[in-house]
C-alpha cells in the first residue's frame, strides 16, 4: 500500500464532527440536542445522589439533617429518594443512548461509504501499488475507531468532565477549598500520568499494527496464491514467512501488555492516595465534631463515584488515542487525491459512430522510461483494429489510455472527436466493453456475475447474453444452474468458462466500443477457437480494439498495427503484412511453426 499521510488527533475529530451535525438534516441535529439534554440531566442527578445517602445515614444516626427536615422525610423516605435518584441517573443515561444510537450508526455508515467510494475513485496507479490486505485492515480499524470515538468520546469523556467539575464545586461549597484541591490534584495527577504513559503505549501499539498488517498481508498473498504454493511445495516456506511476521507482532504485543500493567499500577496508586487523603480529612472532621458521619459517608460516596469512571478513563483514553491513530490512517486514505478526475462541468461522451483516434500520443509511467512515442492511428466506426507486438511494446498501455486509467502525457485520444480528458469518465466507462485476458469474477452466483454488466437486466436478457456467449447450456447443466456460486475470483470455473461468463457480461452491457485485451491468450487452442466465435458475434456492428498475442486470432481484423518500443512499425491487413515479409511475417511464421509442432 502506498504511504498515506495520517491525520492528527484534532484533525480527525474535526473530520468526524460534521457527521454528527450535518447540514440540511434537522432530525439528526434534534436527536443530538435531545441526547445532550438527557446527558446533562443524568449527570446532575448522579452528583446529587450521595446527598440523599448522607441524609439517610444522619437520620439513622439520630442527627436531623437539613434535607430531611426540608423534605419532611424520615430515614426510610430518604433511602427511597436515594434509590429513585440513582435509578433516574441510570435511566436518563439509557434514554440518551436510545436517542443517539441512530445518529451514531448513521454517521458510521456515511463515513464507511465515503471511504469505500473514495478508494474506488483512486487511480489505477494507486491500486497497483497498494497492498489489499493492509488496506482492508486500515479500513476495518478506521471504521471501528469511528464507532468507538462516537460512543466513548461523546458519552464517556465529556460526561466524566462534567461530573468531575460538579463534584469539585460541591466539595468546595460543602466541605471547603482544601477538599476541592485534593480532588483536583488527584484528578490532575491521574490524567497527566495517564497521558504520558499512554503516548508511549500508542507508539508501541502503532508498531503492533504495522506488524499485524505485515502478517495479514503475507497470509492474504499466500492464500491468493494457494495453487502456486502447492506447485512448489512451499507450505513450510510460507509458514516460516508468516511466523516471522507474527514474531514481530508477538514482541510488540508483549511490550503493549507490560506497559498496560505499569499504567494500571500507577493509576491505582494515584487514585488510592487521593481517596485516603480525602477520607482522612473527613475522619478528622467527624472526630472534631465539624462533620457528621453522613458527611464522611458522602465524601466516600463521591470519591468512589469519581474514581470508578477515572479508572475506566485510562482504558477509554488509550482506546480513543488508538482510535484516532486508526481513523487518522483512514482519513489519510481519504486525503489521497485521485490522479484522474473529470473536468468541471464535463459533458457525457456521445458515441455517434464510434471512431477512435490516437493522435500523436506519448505516454510514460515513469519519466525515465517512455512507453508510447508519437503513436497515431484511427479506428473507423465498426472497424476492428488489432494491436500486436512483443511484450513491452505498449499494447496494454493503449487499452488503459482508451479506458482512461491514465491521461496521455502528449497528444490526445478522441472518440468521435471528443477528447477523453473533456468528458466524464463514468460515461466513457459505460460505452466501452472490456474482455480482459483473465476474467475475474465475484464470489457470487453466475447470474450475479453476468448481470453485473447491466444490473437492471431482466432474466430473459441475462439468458440471451449467456446464449450469445455460448455458455447457457453449460450453466443449466449445473445442479444449481444460474445460482451456482463461482468461488473467489471464479476459481470453481475453468478458464474458458470464466471467459464466456465475462463475454456474456459484456454482451449484456451492450457497449458501442469494445476492448479485447488478449482475451484468449491464456486458453488452450480448441477453447480459444470456440470463444473466438463468441467474440466475433459480439464484435459485429461495434468498433473494436483487440490486443493479441496469437496472431491467428486477429487474421481477419480490418487493420493490424505492429508495435515496437511504443511506435507503429508496420500497418495493414493480414495479407498485406505477410506480403511485406517484415516483422509481422516473421512473427506469423514463428507462431505457425510452434502451433504445427504442438498439433503434430
Amino acid at each position: 500500500m502506498t504511504p498515506e499521510t495520517s491525520s492528527t488527533g484534532w484533525q480527525t475529530i474535526a473530520r468526524v464532527a460534521p457527521y454528527l451535525w450535518p447540514q440540511g438534516e434537522g432530525w439528526v441535529k434534534r436527536r443530538v440536542v435531545i441526547a445532550m439534554v438527557f446527558l446533562i440531566l443524568a449527570k446532575v442527578i448522579a452528583v446529587t445522589t450521595p446527598i440523599f445517602y448522607k441524609a439517610a445515614v444522619d437520620a439513622l444516626g439520630g442527627e436531623a439533617p437539613d434535607l430531611a427536615s426540608t423534605l419532611m422525610l424520615g430515614a426510610v423516605g430518604l433511602v427511597v429518594a436515594y434509590g429513585v435518584a440513582r435509578f433516574g441517573g441510570l435511566a436518563f443515561s439509557e434514554v440518551r443512548d436510545l436517542i443517539f444510537v441512530r445518529v451514531g450508526q448513521r454517521a458510521l455508515r456515511k463515513l464507511a461509504l465515503e471511504t469505500f467510494s473514495h478508494i474506488h475513485h483512486l487511480s489505477l496507479r494507486y491500486h497497483i501499488m497498494r497492498r489489499t490486505g493492509s488496506l482492508s485492515r486500515v479500513m476495518e480499524r478506521g471504521v471501528k475507531g469511528v464507532e468507538f470515538l462516537l460512543r466513548f468520546l461523546v458519552f464517556s469523556v465529556g460526561p466524566l468532565i462534567l461530573e468531575l467539575t460538579l463534584v469539585a464545586i460541591i466539595f468546595w461549597a460543602v466541605f471547603g477549598i482544601f477538599y476541592m484541591l485534593v480532588v483536583v490534584a488527584t484528578v490532575a495527577a491521574y490524567v497527566t500520568f495517564t497521558l504520558k504513559v499512554t503516548e508511549v503505549r500508542v507508539r508501541i501499539r502503532q508498531e503492533m499494527n504495522d506488524r499485524d498488517n505485515d502478517a495479514n498481508q503475507k497470509a492474504v498473498d499466500s492464500l491468493l496464491n494457494f495453487e502456486t504454493v502447492k506447485y512448489f511445495g512451499a507450505e513450510k516456506v510460507e509458514a516460516a514467512r508468516y511466523d516471522a511476521a507474527m514474531a514481530g507482532y508477538e514482541s510488540a504485543a508483549v511490550r503493549t501488555g507490560q506497559s498496560l500493567a505499569i499504567l494500571n499500577m500507577g493509576q491505582a496508586a494515584i487514585i488510592t492516595t487521593g481517596l485516603v487523603a480525602v477520607m482522612a480529612m473527613a475522619a478528622r472532621g467527624v472526630a472534631a465534631g465539624t462533620l457528621t458521619v453522613g458527611d464522611f459517608v458522602m465524601v466516600n460516596a463521591y470519591m468512589i463515584q469519581i474514581t470508578l469512571p477515572l479508572g475506566f478513563l485510562g482504558t477509554v483514553y488509550r482506546e480513543i488515542r488508538q482510535a484516532l491513530v486508526d481513523m487518522g490512517q483512514m482519513f489519510g486514505i481519504l486525503g489521497q487525491s485521485a490522479e484522474i478526475t473529470d473536468r468541471p462541468n464535463a459533458p457525457d461522451l456521445k458515441v455517434t459512430g464510434g471512431e477512435i483516434v490516437f493522435d500523436d500520443v506519448s505516454f510514460s509511467y515513469d519519466a525515465q522510461r517512455p512507453i508510447l512515442q508519437g503513436l497515431s492511428f484511427t479506428a473507423l466506426p465498426g472497424q476492428t483494429i488489432a494491436l500486436v507486438g512483443p511484450s513491452g511494446a505498449g499494447k496494454s498501455t493503449i487499452g488503459r489510455l482508451l479506458f482512461r486509467f491514465y491521461d496521455v502525457t502528449g497528444g490526445a485520444v478522441r472518440i468521435d472527436g471528443q477528447d477523453l480528458r473533456d468528458i466524464t469518465m463514468e460515461s466513457l466507462h459505460h460505452r466501452i466493453g472490456v474482455v480482459p485476458q483473465d476474467t475475474v469474477l465475484f464470489n457470487d452466483t453466475i447470474r450475479y456475475n453476468i448481470a453485473y454488466g447491466r444490473p437492471d437486466a431482466t432474466e430473459d436478457e441475462v439468458f440471451a447474453a449467456a446464449q450469445a456467449a455460448r455458455i447457457h447450456d453449460f450453466i443449466i447443466s449445473l445442479p444449481d444452474g444460474y445460482e451456482t456460486t463461482v468461488g473467489e475470483r471464479g476459481l470453481k470455473l475453468s478458464g474458458g468458462e470464466k471467459q464466456r461468463v465475462g463475454i456474456a457480461r459484456t454482451i449484456l452491457k451492450n457497449p458501442p466500443l469494445l476492448l479485447l485485451d488478449e482475451a484468449t491468450s491464456a486458453l488452450d487452442t480448441q477453447t480459444e477457437r470456440d470463444i473466438q466465435d463468441s467474440l466475433r458475434l459480439m464484435s459485429k456492428g461495434r468498433t473494436v480494439v483487440t490486443i493479441a498475442h496469437r496472431l491467428s486470432t486477429i487474421a481477419d481484423a480490418d487493420r493490424i498495427l505492429v508495435l515496437e518500443a511504443g511506435r507503429v512499425i508496420e500497418e495493414g491487413r493480414h495479407e498485406d503484412l505477410l506480403a511485406l515479409n517484415g516483422r509481422y511475417a516473421r512473427m506469423w511464421a514463428h507462431q505457425s511453426a510452434e502451433e504445427a509442432e504442438i498439433e503434430g
